[in-house]
């Protein structure tokens, strides 16, 4: 996955700026799109709403502009209620995945419309027009008109729109999605910069994980409504609060088992292919079903057996199934004797390796205590 940004100290304040209180929003007939949530976020964040399509996230989004009224709770932007006001009342500003841009204006006045309506005068406004074509990188095309462009091209004329008013909340639905990779990833940087330059909170709507872990201070994984866990991306990476948000998050090894020692500095789990010693205490009982989660970045993979003071936990031996080469890395799928399949990455530090492993060779995986994280939902 693309390694998350760090972002500096001083990006958000700790004081609540946004309030999500308690918010739901019922079409009728048994269709809750957003359902309890809660949420609060600080000024100058960029909060990210995560989850796969249908799950509320862009109806929560769209409750936040004014398109669509909470069956319940409250919306509080910077101690004002938000609830009766209508959408151009409110100081917020949204990207749509749709573009919606003015067909017979220019790049230029597209971006400038807003600006305009608000009185800029003319030397900032232009100033503040030439700043947004550089960002998306359509300086040349500022005079074409939108069915001149690509659909990329126009999609970063309605970011560069959105971002020119700096309003107090501005709201990205899917805002990087029509963009190539390369240009996505540059734009990614790049829109966080001029976000936390202007101090502006966001709240982006994604479904690509990689897009929510570079861009945003914070995280909300969402499911059938509901908010399954809020925190940092390498948080939410590292210690995911269920199964669901550990298998939505990246790539991971989920092994069923059962917890057969309990101690306040280390457990045991016995699972079908290997048990596994983990290095902390949990909430639990002897007993009781678990559920193991270990990142395929986390295994180490051999064809010689692992250290003998690992015994006779954290490894297990399997047969290469597949091997996917990614360049940097490679993955590989390892077959156990159970028939789960082990999913393991290794960086390719050398060019040429002797001891490549290929589809059917024997090899032993093998992790440490402190990789794995023990599910109990």
């Amino acid at each position: 996955m693309t390694p998350t940004r760090v972002h500096a100290e001083s990006d958000a304040g700790t004081a609540t700026y946004l309030q999500i209180q308690d918010v739901v929003k019922d079409f009728g007939g048994g269709a809750v799109a957003v359902n309890h949530v809660s949420v609060d976020i600080a000024q100058g964040e960029i909060f990210a709403l995560l989850g796969s399509s249908g799950c509320g996230k862009t109806t929560l989004l769209r409750m936040l502009a004014g398109f669509e009224t909470p069956t319940s709770g409250r919306i509080v932007l910077n101690g004002q209620d938000l609830a009766g006001l209508a959408p151009y009342d409110r100081p917020i500003n949204m990207m749509f995945q749709s573009y919606a841009l003015f067909p017979h204006l220019t790049v230029w006045d597209n971006i400038a419309f807003g600006l305009r309506r608000d009185g800029m005068a003319k030397d900032p406004l232009a100033e503040r027009v030439e700043a947004m074509l550089k960002l998306v990188q359509l300086g040349r095309y500022a005079k074409r008109k939108p069915h001149q462009l690509s659909g990329g091209q126009q999609q970063r004329v309605a970011l560069a729109r959105s971002l020119a008013k700096r309003p107090q909340l501005l709201l990205l639905d899917e805002p990087l999605g029509a963009l190539d990779k390369k240009l996505r990833e540059e734009t990614q940087i790049e829109l966080v910069n001029i976000i936390e330059e202007v101090g502006v909170t966001c709240v982006m709507v994604t479904h690509d994980q990689e897009e929510a872990m570079t861009m945003a201070s914070r995280i909300a994984v969402m499911s059938e409504g509901r908010v399954l866990q809020v925190g940092p991306p390498g948080d939410v990476y590292e210690t995911p609060a269920n199964r669901f948000v550990a298998d939505f998050i990246g790539n991971v090894n989920l092994m069923d088992g059962t917890l057969t020692e309990d101690q306040p500095d280390r457990v045991v789990i016995t699972c079908a292919d290997c048990s596994h010693w983990v290095g902390h205490g949990i909430t639990g009982t002897e007993g009781m079903a678990v559920t193991v989660a270990v990142r395929p970045e986390k295994i180490r993979l051999g064809r010689d057996a692992p250290d003998e003071a690992l015994a006779p936990h954290n490894r297990v031996q399997g047969t290469v199934r597949d091997r996917s080469y990614f360049g940097s890395f490679t993955v590989y799928h390892l077959a156990l004797a159970s028939g789960q399949v082990l999913k393991i990455s290794q960086s390719n530090a050398e060019r040429h390796r002797e001891d490549e492993l290929t589809w059917g060779d024997t090899a032993w995986a093998s992790w440490s205590p402190s990789a794995q994280v023990v599910l109990t939902q």
